[in-house]
Parts: C-alpha cells; structure tokens; sequence
C-alpha cells in the first residue's frame, strides 16, 4: 500500500528552523528546561517543526488538488509560511499560531490524530512538543532522572491543569478562583511553598552563611556574601620547604574594563606560610601556580614542582586541604571583592550532617576523572556546609508536603489517599506535584553547591558543576552562599524556575513510564508517531553524570515514586552507550553490546510505528565527524556511530528516505572546548520497509543513484539549504537508493556496507 508523502520527506523550511532554534539556546527566561538540568535536550523549536512536517501531506501526495509542480511548489511556501511562524519563540504560546499548525495536522489525518511515543525521552523536548501540538503524549526511558523530568514536564500538569492554587496568600483574596490558566496555578503554589521553605531552611542553617563587614571605603556596613574563593592544597614536595601549596588555577576574580580585581598571595618565609590578599583597579595579575594541562602545579614559595602523580597520592591518602583565597560580596551597583576574612572561616568548618545521601563514583575517564584526586564518593564533591545545606533542603520536603496536603484539603481538593504516581488528582497527589517541582528546586541547587562549581571572572558569576558533561576536577572552587539574590543562589534559580512552568502547555494526556527501550513491550494495539533522540554511540553515559542528581531526588522523593527511585543509583548496565570503561576497555565488546542493544530498540520501534506517518531519529554529530579523513578524503562522514546508527535502521526494517541538518549549537561553550563535543543534529527521516527480497548490483546502484541524486539536490537547492548543510542533507536521498533493496551486491557478490554506501553519494555529491 502506498502511503501519502509527508512534507519532512520532500522539503523544510531549514534555514528558519535553524536560525530560530540556535536563538533558543540562548533564552534563559520562561524556558521549561529551568525546572531541571538535562544534558543533551533537543531545541523546542526543532522538535515543534520536524513533529509538524511529519504530519502534514507534501502538495504532491494530492496531484488532484496540486496537479503542476508550480501548484504544489506554491502549496508547499504557504506550508513554510505556518512552519516559519509556528518555530518563532515568541510564539510558543500564541493559541493563534498553534491553532493554524493543528489545523492543518487535523486536515492530513482525517481528523485522526495519531498518539505519539518517544522511547529515550530524556529530557522531554519531543513529547512536549508533540502535547503542544494536540496529540496524547507518550515517553519511556531507562534513567529515572530522565523520567522524571519528563514526568513534571508532559504527565503532571494536564492533571492540575486551570485550577487555581490551594496556598492561603492567595486563597484570601476575592478573586482568587479566576485567571489561573495552564501550569499558572502550579508555579503560583510552587512559588508560595518553595518560599516558606527557603525562609524555613534560612532559620536553621542562615548563621552558616554570615555577612562581612566591609573596609571604611565601603561604608564599614555589612554585605551578604555571593560566594567564597577556596584553592585546593598540598603540602610542598620539598622537605626544606614543607608549606601548603595552594593548587590554583587562576588568581583572576574579575576581567570587567574598570572593575578589575585579582588574588594576590602573599608569602610569609619566616612562618613558612602563603596567605591572599585582593586588589582592585590597575596592576598585573600573578601567574597562577598551575603550569600545564594536568595537575602539575609550582610552589609559589620556593618553586618546587608538585608532580601529577604526588598530588593524586595526596589526595588519595585524605592529605588535600582547602584554603579561602577571597569573598565576594553583593555591592549596591557591582560586586565587591574581598580578602580572607578569620570569622568566615571558622564559620565554614561545620562537622558533616548525622545522615546524607551517597553512592560512589563512577570513574569515565572523558568526563569524570575527579576521581582520580580522592573523590570516590558523591558525598566527596560537597564541602560539609555544602552537605549540611542541601540535606536540610531535601529533609524539608516531607515537611512542606504536608502543609501543601492540608491547604489543598481546605481549599476543596479530594481528600483521596491516590498519590500522583497512582493516577491520583486529590490533596494527596497535589501535595506530592508540588513536592516534585520542589526537589527539582534542590537539585538545581546542588548544581551550584560543589566544590566542582567555579566563579567565572569574565561575567562575575558562578559556573555550575555542570558548566560542560562531566564532572571534571576544579582546583580553586567557589562555595555559593544559597541564600544571596545572586546567580547560584535559591532565589535566582527559583525565579528562573518559575517563569519555565509559562512554555508548558498543560494540555492533553501525557504518560511517562521507565522502561528500557531495547526491551519494549506496549500492550495495546494502538500505533504511533515515533520522533526520538536515541543514544550516540561512545557518547557520554548520562546514567553516570545523572547519579549525581538521583541521591538527592531519591533523599526527596523516595517515598512518592517507590518504583522509579528503587535502585540505589541509576541503573547503568543496559543503558545503550558504547563506552570502553564498562567492559574493561574492550572497545569491540562496547560496539558489539551498543549495536545489539540498537538494533532492538528500532526493531521495536517498527512494531509499534504507524505505517503512515515516517519516523524521524536525531543524530548528533561530533566535530570529528565532518571533518576529513586523510586517507579517505572523499568520506564527509565516517565516524562509527554514524554509520551504527544507520545500520542499525536499516538492518530493522527501515528505509532512510530523507536527512536534515539542524545546526542548533553556540559557538564557545564550555562542553565544547578540549572536547570531542556534540556539534549539531542530523534528523534521519525513515519509513518501515516494504517487503522486498529485489537485490541490485553496485553498477545498478550507481545508475540509480545518478539519476535520483541530482534531482533531490536541485530540491533541496531550491529549498534554500545552506551549502555547509547540502553533504549532510545529500545523504538522506543517497542512503533512500541503498536502503529500499534487500541488498547491494558488490562484484564479488559481497553486500555493499553502509561505509561504502557514504562514500559513493559523497563522490557524486562531489561530481555533481
């Protein structure tokens, strides 16, 4: 049976698609992914536009409506027109943009729309959008951080949808049932009870957090701390000098024009001891003692070296300190910059809490070698303030959640004792809502509260652990004060978290449920439009860098979702990532398990895909990817994921009939310098194959190919794609040709692989 072209397989509007979803990323304000940091999300705006034209009929599916190639050439501009408006930021709430977008989805399903399923969800960019455009959401994933987030993100707020808040502030005024549409009476309540739990919090542990009197040119006033400038050290190799060498990677504090401000030691030989000071204004900054890439640093005393070698020993034997090199102060208009003050010292040297949530390490050698230094445990990454801070915060969300409970039973809410794990829509599952949103508050908090964050001179600000994928180490570390107005602090995430809950739509069903996707079973006989963003090959292992997020959410919410928090850390050994290190640094042992663990999932994902409708899978590319190879110059890609990933399809039943380059990445960020980082995605378009057993030869290939190729070119031409983009785009028409026959035959009689296949559309692409 032939099924109706979609527009994903004809043409895209790429240009507006890019541009829009690269000026995503740098939206701060009213995002959903401020709820929770997740690490490879997919732009909005690219999943809203690919999701769209995977629905919407090309003009030539209807030659008796578009007979001409003018007629459907006309069509297929106003259909870029609704995709230009619909991926405008902007727009993301406009009922009016959307409206049109649904409209014409309705009229090229018959009225029918399709559910929709993503089976590595992540971080929920896909399912969101497909809820945003009318369609019942459906997610799985393995991580139970993921599932989560796309929980808060796509299951939660349909249920509590336009009602209005339960807490009294807002109870007591006379208008306090109406305005409250979508999530705006979530992030009302969120606000109401994640402000009494600050002020609690503040109550108990506020006096770890003393202010600093300020010198004479200041006012001699009092300021609150933003952050506290600590340096790792070691005792110097040298016996005759035996100081504590502070291991500092850099003394700059600010590099704003006309705020400069630095760290300067200053060395005392008579007690053998090096003590900070801070200047202000003109003058050169010292060098650091960090002297290479590693952990090779100089004593500032005498210069001896300390080896990477000795300083990993002195780690690993618990004999590494911590020494405050400056506070940083909230300044009526500016930052103040301050040296070592004795009182904050002591005030920070506070025992470890009784109880706190751990679990070790694991040790990735691209992304989290902290350990490597003594961090064995998660509990190691935390200074005892930090530990007894963020324990108090996760110890208050039992006691919020039953104040919430009580308010939403006065409020009017169902007294039922069905929690929101259990389908529940009463005081019970409301107060559990609130509490979820509100460990995510924590979470994002204990993104800032490590002794892996950093201060960032170049802005003034705090860099989170999380600056780039990895835990990573962080020489001279920056202690936050969580309850300054600064970045970092509880009241700038919670703001920034509320205005996210504004992009939810809140809107239709949404079911999230943790499963591994290589061993999918859906029960019923409903089938699906499939848009997913499956794992990329030895990429980074995201069950590692999320443990760090789980020991506080399971501390949090163990008791509300039993089933997803059960394993004492994220479970690790099926997640689909082609990483060395878990199988002993057997790298064939790696690809074996990572190609066998594809193949199923997309084998299971043909089994449950709607026939009609084309799946669509996001690749991301690595710079190594594109770039040459010097032995083969005429292979634009040719890394192993790729073809892993092409393969994979292929070898499960599905044809590759269209790939388009979304370039979604600033240039700059911190993942990606020093990095093999992801660079961009390749939607990869396909359909479930025919069945076929045709065979051609590599002559009959080539033949085909040259006939087939430079007409998809000229389209794509005409479609005004960007030159850099035509090699990655060219493949989609180049693989459709190798992927519609059982098999290519070489002149041997061997199957042509997909390497060669590549190589082939990249020499005519060159020729053409």
């Amino acid at each position: 049976m032939e099924y109706k072209k979609k527009l994903i397989e004809v043409a895209l509007p790429l240009e507006a698609i890019n541009r829009e979803s690269a000026r995503e990323k740098s939206i701060r304000h009213g995002h959903p992914f401020s709820l929770h940091l997740w690490w490879a999300r997919r732009p909005l705006i690219a999943a809203r536009a690919i999701l769209f034209a995977s629905l919407v009929d090309d003009p030539s599916a209807h030659p008796d409506r578009f007979p001409t190639e003018e007629v459907q050439e006309k069509e297929r501009q106003r259909l870029f027109g609704i995709i230009e408006e619909l991926v405008k930021w902007e727009n993301s709430n406009n009922e009016e943009v959307l409206n049109k977008a649904r409209e014409e989805i309705l009229k090229s399903t018959g009225g029918n729309l399709p559910p929709f399923y993503d089976p590595f969800c992540g971080g929920g960019s896909i399912p969101l959008e497909a809820q945003r455009l009318g369609l019942k959401a459906y997610a799985g994933d393995l991580n139970p951080v993921a599932v989560l987030i796309t929980k808060a993100l796509i299951e939660i707020p349909p249920k509590f949808a336009n009602i209005s808040p339960v807490n009294p502030e807002v109870r007591s005024k006379l208008d306090f049932k109406t305005g409250w549409e979508g999530a705006s009476g979530l992030a009302e309540d969120v606000r109401y009870y994640g402000k009494w739990m600050r002020d609690e919090a503040f109550k108990r542990i506020g006096h770890l957090y003393p202010k600093v009197k300020l010198p004479k040119e200041y006012g001699s006033r009092e300021a609150t701390v933003i952050a506290w400038i600590w340096c790792r050290t070691v005792k110097c190799p040298n016996p005759a000098c035996g100081v504590e060498m502070p291991l500092a990677s850099s003394f700059e504090l600010s590099k704003k024009a006309g705020r400069k401000a630095w760290i300067e030691p200053v060395i005392d030989r008579a007690n053998k001891k090096i003590d900070f000071t801070v200047k202000n204004g003109a003058g050169a900054v010292p060098s650091p003692p960090k002297i290479s890439r590693g952990a090779k640093f100089k004593c500032i005393m005498c210069g001896e070296v300390a080896s990477d070698s000795y300083i990993k020993q002195e780690a690993s034997e618990n004999r590494m300190g911590a020494q405050l090199m400056a506070i940083i102060a909230e300044g009526e208009r500016n930052r103040i910059y301050l040296p070592p003050d004795e009182s904050h010292i002591r005030a920070a040297q506070v025992p470890k809490p009784d109880e706190y949530p751990d679990g070790e390490l694991s040790y990735d050698p691209r992304a989290i070698w902290c350990v490597l230094y003594g961090m064995k445990e998660f509990s190691d990454l935390f200074t005892s303030r930090q530990l007894t801070t963020l324990t108090t915060f996760s110890d208050l969300i039992s006691e919020v959640k039953l104040k919430i409970y009580k308010d939403a039973v006065s409020a009017g809410l169902p007294d039922d004792q069905s929690g929101i794990n259990d389908g529940g829509r009463g005081a019970k599952a409301y107060s559990e809502t609130i509490a979820t949103y509100l460990a995510f508050l924590i979470d994002q908090l204990a993104n800032h509260q490590s002794t892996i964050s950093s201060w960032n001179a170049s802005n003034s600000s705090m860099r989170s652990t999380f600056a780039r994928q990895g835990i990573p180490m962080v020489w001279d570390f920056a202690e936050s004060n969580p309850f300054c107005s600064s970045s970092g602090s509880y009241n700038s995430l919670f703001e920034r978290m509320l205005k996210g809950f504004s992009a939810i739509p809140a809107s239709n069903e949404g079911h999230v449920t943790q499963m591994d996707a290589a061993a999918l079973s859906i029960e019923d006989q409903d089938k699906y439009l499939i848009s997913t963003d499956p794992p990329y090959y030895d990429n980074i292992g995201y069950a590692d860098l999320s443990d760090y997020f789980y020991i506080w959410l399971r501390r949090s919410l163990g008791n509300i979702y039993p089933d997803v928090l059960s394993t004492v850390l994220v479970p690790k050994a099926q997640e689909l990532v082609a990483t060395p290190y878990r199988f002993e640094g057997d790298r064939e042992k790696a690809k074996e398990f990572f190609e066998r663990g594809l193949y199923k999932a997309f084998n299971n994902i043909k089994e449950i895909a709607k026939k009609e409708l084309p799946v669509t899978i996001y690749y991301a590319f690595k710079q190594s990817e594109i770039e040459s190879n010097d032995e083969e110059d005429d292979i634009n890609v040719s890394s192993t994921g790729w073809e892993t990933m092409l393969e994979g399809l292929i070898k499960s039943g599905f044809e590759i009939v269209g790939t388009w380059p979304i370039r979604t990445e600033k240039e700059g960020r911190s993942v990606g310098i020093g990095t093999n980082a992801l660079a961009s995605s390749i939607v990869i378009v396909c359909r479930v194959k025919k069945d076929s057993l045709n065979m051609i030869t590599r002559r009959e290939y080539l033949n085909i190919l040259r006939k087939e190729l430079p007409l998809a070119l000229k389209k794509l031409q005409q479609g005004n794609i960007a030159p850099v983009d035509l090699a990655q785009a060219a493949i989609g028409p180049g693989m459709s040709v190798f992927s519609r026959y059982s098999k290519v035959l070489e002149v041997d009689g061997t199957p042509m692989t997909v390497r060669t296949a590549l190589q082939i559309i990249n020499q005519e692409l060159d020729a053409y």
